[in-house]
């Protein structure tokens, strides 16, 4: 595998299978209120849970990779994984609920961290927006796959039959990783000496675009996270809400790579990453609003995926080839901060009001303060490197 492209299309794949994993507790929510007796703050919690290890281990996560290579870390991410389904599958109770999802996590965590370094080592100074639009789909793309999946295995069998779907995925992933997988001829060799750090007001656009990619994301998984739940609450069934959630999911697919696309082609990274932010959150508030369900769900998918490329477009803009493993780390260690906290404030903000659609509100609330991190990136970037200069300037 020389080309870039192929390289990208197997990436895809293998990440696809954390949004698969990920939703293998919101897509069945109903059932676990129900067979564990516990409450929509609690499910909110085991949601999150998934992101929790990224605030503690995505930075030093970075130090392993320029110690062991981004490809073994990968590996022992898929292996963590394939754990934690298990446990989630056949161990009962729900602090082994809760051990098994922060295991998964914790893979997916160096998943997360990793892979986008890799991509970013095929794609800096090519097409890193339109290639980081179509990477980061593999999570939508695995969660909407989710959405269809789980509540039939789920009626058919029970909640293991979800957990050994996510289990044979994960497996899948770790055979082409390995198998597939190779570093870009041009790379330059590890390091693990401290010049492996951004510095000054690198690291500090590193830490905002961070926390804007973990505000966006928090957003967007009010959606999938509270979507079934809040149609449940409306009377609808367990299979008909998933699979009114999941057309987000299916046209976030599509317009995350037509945002990236469209911002590299235009040079406006910047005015496309607000403006998609600005029409994602009215359209939350509408969604919780109205009847037009389909209707108001497509608009959502439209929308909400155009700011995705151009916001994970912006670390390669600041980090150097020699900080990227670490820079990628703190980057994702901003950003699981959001991720774990992000469906615990939902969910209590939902839990307190009574009502699941309270959660969009908090989501349109999480896309406000994206658009104001965006201020703060552009004005740490302007000091940091000459190229980010350029790109600001052009947006």
């Amino acid at each position: 595998m020389t080309n870039r492209w192929t390289i990208l299309t197997m990436l895809f794949l293998v990440r696809s299978c954390m949004g698969f994993q990920f939703q293998s507790v919101p897509a069945v929510s109903p059932l676990y209120l129900k067979s564990f007796g516990v409450g929509i703050a609690d499910l909110g919690l085991l949601i999150g849970l998934y992101h929790a290890p990224g605030i503690v281990l995505a930075l030093p996560g970075g130090a392993l990779g320029r110690r062991f290579g981004d490809k073994a870390i990968v590996a022992f991410g898929l292996g963590l994984m394939f754990v934690g389904s298990v446990m989630l599958g056949f161990l009962s109770g729900w602090p082994m609920q809760i051990a098994g999802r922060v295991i998964a996590g914790t893979g997916a965590v160096l998943l997360n961290v990793f892979m986008s370094k890799m991509v970013t080592d095929w794609f800096a100074g090519k097409e890193i927006a339109t290639a980081m639009g179509i990477f980061v789909n593999s999570w939508p793309f695995g969660i909407a796959v989710g959405l269809l999946a789980f509540p039939l295995a789920a009626s058919y069998a029970n909640l293991v039959a979800v957990q050994i779907l996510v289990a044979s995925a994960v497996a899948a992933a770790l055979v082409a990783l390995v198998t597939f997988y190779r570093e870009p001829a041009d790379l330059p060799p590890r390091t693990t000496a401290e010049t492996g750090r951004p510095q000054g007001s690198s690291a500090a656009a590193v830490v905002v675009a961070g926390l804007l990619w973990g505000f966006y994301n928090a957003a967007l998984g009010v959606v999938f996270g509270f979507g079934p739940l809040m149609l449940t609450e409306r009377g609808w069934s367990l299979a008909a809400a998933s699979s009114a959630t999941s057309i987000v999911l299916w046209l976030v697919v599509v317009s995350v790579p037509i945002g990236g696309l469209v911002a590299d082609r235009s040079g406006r990274h910047i005015a496309l990453l607000v403006g998609s932010c600005v029409a994602f959150a009215v359209a939350l508030l509408a969604v919780a609003r109205t009847d037009a369900t389909l209707v108001s769900f497509a608009a959502l998918g439209l929308l909400g995926g155009l700011a995705a490329g151009p916001i994970m477009s912006l670390p390669s803009r600041v980090l150097k080839p020699e900080t990227r493993a670490y820079g990628m780390g703190l980057f994702f260690a901003m950003f699981y901060v959001m991720q774990a906290t992000g469906p615990w404030l939902a969910g209590r903000a939902s839990a307190n009001s009574g009502k699941a659609a309270v959660a969009f509100d908090v989501g349109a609330i999480f896309l406000v303060i994206t658009i104001v991190l965006v201020g703060v990136f552009l004005r740490l970037a302007r000091s940091a490197l000459v190229p980010v200069r350029i790109a600001v300037a052009r947006a």
